[in-house]
């Protein structure tokens, strides 16, 4: 069905944009992915465009779905629907593309809800909204390259403002997509490895994509889809070439709480730690990407610079291009990878060192099944070794588990019920086995080992234990309240000592931020002395909702 065009811009025109960006951008999807050479060429552009937009829309809707609810016939007003946008976007941005889209749509937001309450704007506010959009985005990466999204945007915004003071928003989103498009098509004349892979940038495409949406919500014309690359269009990943270039084995990704004097210290950290830095935000909330070689480092100085949640740590992998030089095809798949749920960043840096690609679960916050899919695409591997490692997450990871087998992955799903039984199937994971003993190992060494956490009970509750307390030290292992004390450090030694009574070789502690100061000193003292040929193993989690998770197996 043809849109029906919209002279100016108000909130049903960035509900029906975001809509028809996202449309755009899953028809487009694979062949952005195919075409994904830098900075990394992992073939996931289009992805992280399409999810980064997804939550944006959805951000949108929630806003319109709010209006409806309260009175009948009420819709937002333009300032409303930007500001969702673009916070939708921002909690929402997948990789280096996607972190710079969001911080677009942002810049675009500041100009659009500057006038408050106002209905709609025109031609004019339209092109300032576009050039501050541009330049906003091009300041949040640390070391702007040309021939990337950053080059398309800035011409798209030159194009909106040559187009001259009359017509209309329409006029001014042709204009600024057709620069785009001019842009993206000199794209590999100015980034070397674009014209040896014979390619234009995929951000830039991503964004382009975009702009074809805003047009044809504006106009009702749809715009073509294809562009001329420098050697013609690629339709496969096989023909792009090889990136060569070393980098960086990790991406890391999170939300950050900080204040901006914060932010400004943490960019001179992270920027000394890795390359391809893009820190998109403000007013309290940022989104932070890099690509380092030490991702606990970079999660730690986000943790230094305000709260980081909802991070993601990728491994590019060996033999990746961007990590070794070497020449491949950028999408071919790993054989086998491990995809866990894992409750804080010390953590998270801990299983992505041995090689799992990590979702981060909040407390109280639980990833969703689709979070979890994404993960084992992120993995891009054949086979898939899945570790919930919460039992109320089981259900979540098996959905998730069924999806990914139907887009043609083989996933095991380890019905792991902490993060210590994790890192003991972790422990054992070997990539070279077949496939079933792998995960029949893995499943075993999860199983036999027994797992307890320290907390601090909320709210008066009754237990397998007694009645609780807000307040009260809680002891529990494998899942039920087993132990109520007063303090933390007592109430873990009565936790390890039963869990020792029934025998063990090695005991794994992993400590969260607000653990008392010397508790693992004399946890570890307690099991040398009291039992002999045990072993203790000590981890930091961070922020992991617990103050102590112990395993003993």
């Amino acid at each position: 069905m043809a849109q029906v065009p919209q002279t100016f811009f108000d909130a049903l025109a960035v509900r029906t944009w975001c809509g028809l960006a996202l449309e755009a951008l899953g028809r487009a999807r694979e062949e952005i992915d195919a075409i994904n050479v830098y900075p990394v060429a992992d073939g996931d552009t289009g992805t992280n465009l399409y999810l980064t937009v997804e939550s944006a829309a959805a951000a949108v809707d929630a806003v319109f779905i709010g209006h409806e609810a309260g009175s009948a016939g009420s819709v937002p007003s333009l300032a409303e629907a930007v500001r969702a946008m673009a916070h939708g976007a921002l909690i929402g941005a997948r990789g280096n593309s996607g972190t710079i889209l969001a911080q677009l749509l942002r810049g675009m937001a500041q100009v659009l809800a500057a006038d408050g309450d106002t209905a709609h704007t025109g031609a004019g506010g339209l092109r300032l909204a576009l050039r501050h959009a541009a330049d906003s985005a091009r300041q949040a990466v640390a070391h702007p390259v040309e021939g990337t999204i950053l080059t398309v945007a800035s011409a798209a915004a030159d194009a909106a403002t040559g187009a001259g003071g009359g017509g209309d928003c329409g006029t001014v989103a042709r204009a600024a997509c057709e620069g785009a498009r001019a842009a993206l098509a000199a794209t590999p004349r100015q980034l070397a490895v674009l014209e040896r892979a014979g390619v234009v940038d995929a951000g830039g495409r991503g964004l382009v994509t975009v702009l074809a949406a805003l047009v044809e919500t504006l106009t009702g014309e749809r715009q073509a889809g294809t562009v001329t690359y420098a050697r013609g269009p690629v339709d496969s990943p096989e023909e792009c070439a090889s990136l060569p270039e070393s980098g960086p084995a990790f991406e890391v990704i999170y939300l950050l709480e900080a204040e901006d004097a914060a932010v400004t210290r943490l960019r001179e950290r992270l920027d000394a730690l890795g390359d391809s830095l893009v820190v998109v935000g403000g007013d309290g909330l940022w989104n932070v990407h890099v690509h380092v070689d030490d991702a606990g480092a970079a999660v730690e100085a986000g943790v230094e610079a305000g709260r980081p949640h909802r991070i993601r740590i990728t491994h590019f992998g060996v033999g990746d291009v961007h990590t070794t030089g070497g020449e491949r095809p950028p999408r071919e798949r790993a054989q086998r990878a491990v995809v866990a749920v894992v409750p804080g960043p010390g953590l998270a840096g801990l299983y992505t060192e041995a090689g799992a690609t990590t979702v981060l679960a909040r407390p109280g916050e639980p990833p969703a099944s689709g979070e979890l899919v994404e993960a084992v695409r992120r993995a891009h591997a054949r086979e898939v070794v899945l570790l919930p490692n919460d039992a109320e997450l089981r259900h979540t990871a098996a959905a998730a588990a069924e999806q990914a087998r139907a887009e043609g992955i083989r996933v095991a799903l380890i019905p792991t019920r902490s993060a210590v039984q994790g890192i003991a199937a972790l422990a054992v994971h070997e990539p070279d086995r077949r496939f079933d003993e792998d995960v029949v190992s893995m499943t075993s060494a999860a199983g036999a080992t027994r797992y307890a956490e320290v907390a601090v009970a909320e709210r008066q509750s009754w237990t397998m234990a007694g009645i609780c307390q807000a307040g009260d030290v809680l002891g529990l292992i494998d899942g039920d309240v087993a132990v109520i004390g007063a303090e933390v450090t007592a109430t873990a030694e009565t936790v390890l000592d039963r869990m020792l009574a029934a025998g063990g070789e090695l005991v794994t502690l992993v400590l969260g931020d607000e653990a008392p100061d010397g508790i693992a000193g004399h946890l570890e003292a307690r099991v040398r002395e009291s039992y002999l040929a045990v072993d203790t193993v000590v981890y930091r989690g961070g922020r992991q909702g617990a103050l102590l998770l112990i395993g003993v197996e």
